[in-house]
């Protein structure tokens, strides 16, 4: 193993040891909490841009399984940091080791970081830019501003893409980042989907109800989607967000949104559905936040964070539109709120 430093934008340093690909990368670090799912997390389109740091400390030990049971075709996490990588690794579905896989994908990894102690750093002082340095590898300009650059167009479809054709009920997936799982719950359920491309105009489409998918990066630079959002209310047509989709068509709305200090990523965050004392756990990787104070009257929130109070959802008081912050497709779960599929598809 060759050493490797993460160098923070502060100046902080953490020193390991790669067990990826021998490239120096830069990203918005942040840190995820769950416990396993990193297949899903590592190929989850919304971490385009970012370094992902697992706390918890032991990652590797069950592999990584076949490319069917991903969230997209590849890695989009730029690079990966963990504790303790375990090389040796057991599972009934394994079809190779997590820094095989890394390779493969030409994204690196550091081991043997003090995982701990940088999550409390970026609990305290937020989220923050940063780069990987493999020692032998020679330096290349790694500045980057996440918020600035489009990520969502980055990892979109490029054409139309057409699942279950010819059933009754055609739903509209407007792909800023689409996880696989999102798919597979409407399939599930028997709908044709039409998944378009970030910004095509879906609205000359024969539709029964509009989906706006998770994404990456800053929810203002996808502004041509939210204007075709606009479009599209006009008509009495269901629509449902989820994640970037939640602030997308709150930005529809004329809500407005924020980044968050270190963001919610993890398989645990407790939601209540606002105005009754259901509460549902749930998965979440979001760095952005509706800001409910900007809502109009015509819209209510529907689900609070327990945790710090932000947003988690809004609806429409009259109209069959609503969303949602958190996962309800959940990979790699829990599955508690999956209901949401089917409210959804009651209203087409």
């Amino acid at each position: 193993m060759r050493k490797a430093t993460l160098i923070l934008d502060d100046g902080t340093r953490f020193c390991g040891h790669s067990f990826g690909a021998f490239r120096n990368i830069g990203g918005e670090v942040v840190f995820n909490t769950a416990m396993t799912g990193y297949p899903e997390s590592l190929t989850d389109p919304s971490y385009a841009g970012q370094i992902m740091v697992l706390t918890y400390p032991l990652i590797g030990n069950y592999g990584v399984p076949a490319n069917d049971l991903w969230e997209s075709t590849q890695i989009h996490a730029e690079a990966l940091i963990v504790s303790d990588y375990s090389e040796d690794y057991s599972h009934w579905n394994a079809k190779e080791s997590l820094g095989d896989w890394l390779k493969r994908e030409q994204r690196p990894a550091i081991t043997g970081i003090d995982t701990r102690a940088l999550t409390r750093l970026l609990r305290e002082r937020g989220v923050m830019m940063g780069r990987i340095e493999i020692e032998g590898v020679e330096d290349t300009s790694l500045d980057l501003d996440y918020g600035v650059i489009n990520y969502v167009e980055t990892v979109s479809c490029q054409d139309i893409i057409r699942y279950n054709e010819g059933a009754e009920e055609r739903v509209v997936l407007i792909d800023c980042g689409v996880k696989t799982n999102i798919i597979r719950c409407l399939m599930k359920r028997g709908v044709e989907i039409i998944r378009v491309p970030w910004d095509y105009d879906f609205n000359s489409l024969d539709f029964d109800g509009l989906l706006i998918s998770n994404g990456p990066g800053n929810p203002d630079n996808c502004q041509v989607t939210v204007n075709h959002i606009q479009r599209a209310m006009q008509n009495n047509k269901p629509v449902f967000g989820i994640c970037m989709g939640n602030q997308l068509l709150a930005k529809a709305s004329g809500a407005t949104v924020y980044k968050l200090k270190y963001g919610h990523r993890s398989h645990n965050q407790p939601v209540r559905m606002v105005g009754t004392e259901r509460c549902f756990i749930t998965s979440q990787n979001h760095g952005y936040a509706v800001d409910g104070t900007t809502l109009n009257e015509e819209w209510l929130p529907l689900f609070e964070n327990m945790n710090d109070g932000s947003n988690e959802g809004i609806r429409h008081r009259y109209k069959p539109w609503f969303s949602v912050q958190f996962h309800p497709e959940a990979a790699a779960g829990p599955t508690d709120t999956e209901f949401l599929f089917d409210e959804f598809i009651k209203l087409l």
